[in-house]
C-alpha cells in the first residue's frame, strides 16, 4: 500500500503542472527556466576553498541552483521529472505530519546558494509558501559580487572575466572602493590592455621600470576615474539604459582618441581634449535618449542659431 495520501499526490501533480506551464512560457518568451548547475558557477568563477559557516536560517529565494540535481528541478525548484515523485511525496507528507527534517546542505557564493543535499526539501518548502529553511552552509570565497541577477549564462560569463581581471590587477586590494562592472563582452580584456599601455608610457616618462601595481593605481586614479567622474557629474548614464559606468569609460576613451586625432588633423597640434569634453560630446552624439528629447535638443540648437 502506498504511503502517500491523496493530498500528497495532488500537491505533486500541481507542482508538475506549474512546472509544465512555466517551461512552456519560457520557450515562448525566450526566458529559460533551468536550474543553475553549481559546476558551471564554480568553473567560471574559479572558486577555490570552502569555509564552514555552520547551521543558518537561509532565505529560500536565495537558493538558485543545485550541485547534482539541477535537471530534476526548475529555477523555482518545481519538479521537472515524474521519477522524483516518490521522494517528493514522502518529504511532503513529513511536512503535513509536522516531522522535523534535518537541515539541508548548501554551498554559498556571494549572496546565493546551491543545494548539495536536500533538493526535495527545498522544493516542498517553496511549494508550501515557506520563506526560510534551516541549512548547513559552506561558503566558497570569490573576489566578485554574486547576486540572483548574476546567475545566467551571459552575466556569469562576465563575472568570470571580472574575476580574471581582479586576479591579474589586484585592483580590489589596491583600491577597495573600486566598482568596475562591464556588460560588454571582452571589456575587461580591453581594460587590461589600457593598463599595460599606460604602464609602458609611465616607464618612458619616469625612465625606470614601473611595477604592475604602480601602473594599475595610476591608471585607475588618473585615467579611469576622471572619465567616471565626468559621467557622474553630467548624469550621462541616464541616457544609456542597461549600460554601466565602465562600459561608458571604454566608449568615451575611444571617442576621446577620435576627437584628439580630429583636432590634430585640423592643424591644432597643441590642442587637447580632456575627459569631460570627451564624455559630454559622446553623450550628445550617441545618447540613447527618447526621441522627444532629441527633437527638443535640435529645436534648441535651431533657436540659438537665429
Amino acid at each position: 500500500m502506498s504511503s502517500s495520501t491523496p493530498q500528497d499526490q495532488l500537491d505533486f501533480r500541481n507542482a508538475r503542472t506549474r512546472h509544465f506551464l512555466r517551461a512552456a512560457w519560457g520557450l515562448i518568451s525566450g526566458r529559460p527556466t533551468q536550474l543553475t548547475p553549481w559546476d558551471e558557477v564554480r568553473d567560471k568563477l574559479k572558486l577555490r576553498g570552502m569555509i564552514n559557516r555552520g547551521v543558518q536560517t537561509v532565505q529560500l529565494d536565495k537558493i538558485v541552483g543545485s550541485v547534482g540535481r539541477y535537471r530534476d528541478f526548475d529555477d523555482r525548484f518545481l519538479p521537472t521529472q515524474n521519477s522524483t515523485g516518490d521522494r517528493w511525496r514522502k518529504v511532503n507528507r513529513a511536512y503535513y505530519d509536522d516531522v522535523n527534517l534535518p537541515p539541508v546542505k548548501l554551498y554559498k557564493v556571494g549572496e546565493v546558494y546551491f543545494v548539495l543535499d536536500g533538493n526535495h526539501r527545498v522544493s516542498v518548502a517553496r511549494e508550501h509558501g515557506s520563506t526560510y529553511i534551516d541549512a548547513e552552509v559552506e561558503e566558497a570565497m570569490t573576489r566578485v559580487p554574486v547576486t540572483e541577477q548574476d546567475i545566467d549564462g551571459d552575466t556569469l560569463e562576465m563575472l568570470g572575466e571580472y574575476q580574471d581581471f581582479l586576479e591579474r590587477t589586484r585592483l580590489d586590494k589596491l583600491r577597495p572602493e573600486q566598482h568596475i562592472r562591464m556588460s560588454v563582452a571582452g571589456g575587461y580584456k580591453r581594460l587590461l590592455e589600457h593598463i599595460a599601455v599606460h604602464g609602458y608610457y609611465m616607464g618612458l616618462e619616469h625612465k625606470r621600470h614601473i611595477t604592475e601595481d604602480e601602473a594599475v593605481i595610476d591608471w585607475f586614479d588618473n585615467v579611469y576615474m576622471p572619465i567616471i567622474q565626468s559621467v557622474r557629474e553630467h548624469e550621462i548614464l541616464k541616457d544609456f539604459p542597461k549600460r554601466t559606468e565602465s562600459d561608458l569609460y571604454l566608449w568615451v576613451i575611444d571617442h576621446q582618441h577620435y576627437l584628439r586625432e580630429h583636432v590634430r588633423q585640423e592643424g591644432c597640434g597643441d590642442c587637447d581634449v580632456d575627459a569631460e569634453e570627451a564624455a559630454t560630446d559622446y553623450a550628445d552624439k550617441y545618447s540613447q535618449k527618447p526621441m522627444v528629447r532629441r527633437v527638443a535638443d535640435a529645436f534648441g540648437e535651431f533657436i540659438e542659431s537665429l
